[in-house]
């Protein structure tokens, strides 16, 4: 079958990851946290939010690579990737409605947990296609174009979601629905309009050979060890300012749509990051992409730290767009220098495990949600706990920098 070597091939195999961010950059720092409120004390919030999503990142890390090695060995005359990607897309749409429709806090963790297994079943496999159709010469064009839509869903999602929300009663049946044609959608023409080979032998999945996926000579590859450590900490605070913005919100600011102001916020955050993404791969290569990261390190330090000046919403779009910059720089940056640091031979696995990192420090993020609870408690009114995220923040890309020297 021939490769993809079209920019309207590359776009219609990258359709399905609208769906998908789509679906996540609505769900977790917007739907989840506003639907959360109606079943929980307020004054543990934080708590139930951060360990439900904890939950969820850590099913995200174990099934999503899982199934793209099944799919590896898949026989289906639909080929290896769609036939998973279109089951797991029905199974999507049953947890949906059960977060749309089921009510209360135990429908909520099964409709959410279960989203995790059935997102990451597709998510998995789907990660295959792009290798797989893409002729290698178009393979840097293609994966640019992932990014590109991944942010524009991300945009969308965010100005979207907060608007489609019942800001009397949180009810997030409107939203959902939308969300749920969008992911139809956009797996519909990814698995219709991006045909695979039929693979008729069903080969032995190599669980020794998935299991060596893991395996790193820490020893043989200092440098890059170093890297997945400066990224997972640099990450680590911007994940856990992302999970309980809109907490910080209705809380600190007093803002009267929690929902829909957290979606101005991360939109305008996204905005300057893009901006700077489509920069810094030129900046990298002029100036080397660990200069490029202490930069990255100090500006995203100093935009944390100035959204604790914040009084407004004005204020926190200004300062946002300062956090945003830092972190389109360091995104890029740090993945020119993964590429660069990565052994040829083995550069899939190591690229994986710079994802995994990524992931890691998702989910440990969540983890700050009780934390930010009992100190707001210490001092009802004050919202330290809230403080104490930004600083925590602060002081990760600090700290991220510490590690950064030791690249050589």
């Amino acid at each position: 079958m021939k490769k993809i070597t079209s920019v309207r091939g590359m776009i219609v195999l990258n359709a399905y990851w609208i769906g998908l961010s789509f679906k996540w950059n609505a769900l977790h720092p917007i739907i989840i946290p506003a639907v959360l409120l109606n079943y929980v004390p307020d004054a543990q919030k934080n708590t139930y939010l951060g360990i439900l999503t904890f939950i969820g990142l850590v099913i995200a890390t174990v099934v999503q690579p899982l199934a793209g090695a099944v799919s590896d060995r898949w026989s289906s005359r639909f080929g290896r990737r769609r036939p998973f990607m279109v089951i797991a897309t029905l199974f999507d749409l049953v947890f949906l409605s059960v977060l749309a429709w089921g009510g209360g806090l135990l429908w909520l963790f099964i409709g959410y947990v279960g989203l995790q297994f059935s997102s990451n079943i597709a998510h998995g496999p789907a990660q295959g296609l792009l290798p797989d159709r893409v002729a290698p010469e178009k393979v840097g064009m293609a994966s640019g174009l992932k990014t590109f839509m991944d942010m524009f869903s991300l945009i969308i999602a965010s100005l979207l979601a907060g608007r489609l929300l019942d800001p009397a009663t949180n009810d997030p049946t409107l939203i959902l629905i939308v969300l749920m044609a969008v992911i139809c959608i956009a797996t519909a023409v990814t698995v219709i309009f991006t045909p695979e080979e039929p693979t008729h032998e069903k080969k032995q999945i190599d669980w020794a050979g998935l299991r060596a996926q893991f395996k790193i000579d820490f020893r043989a590859n200092t440098s890059y060890w170093w890297l997945i450590a400066e990224r997972g900490l640099f990450l680590l605070g911007i994940y856990g300012v992302q999970a309980f913005a809109q907490y910080y919100l209705q809380d600190v600011i007093r803002v009267p749509d929690p929902p829909k102001q957290t979606g101005d916020l991360l939109a305008t955050l996204t905005l300057s990051l893009v901006v700077l993404v489509l920069i810094g791969g030129w900046l990298a290569d002029k100036f080397g992409p660990k200069r490029l990261l202490y930069t990255a390190s100090f500006v995203t330090a100093a935009g944390m730290l100035l959204m604790l000046l914040a009084r407004d919403m004005s204020g926190l779009m200004a300062f946002g767009s300062v956090l945003g910059a830092g972190i389109g720089l360091f995104l890029t940056a740090n993945w020119a220098l993964a590429n660069q640091l990565a052994p040829g031979e083995e550069a899939g696995k190591y690229l994986g495990l710079t994802n995994l990192a990524t992931a890691g420090s998702g989910a440990l993020a969540r983890l700050e949600g009780p934390a930010l609870d009992w100190l707001n408690g210490l001092w009802p009114g004050q919202w330290v706990g809230y403080t104490s995220l930004f600083i925590f923040g602060a002081a990760c890309m600090l700290l991220s920098v510490l590690f950064l020297r030791k690249i050589r």
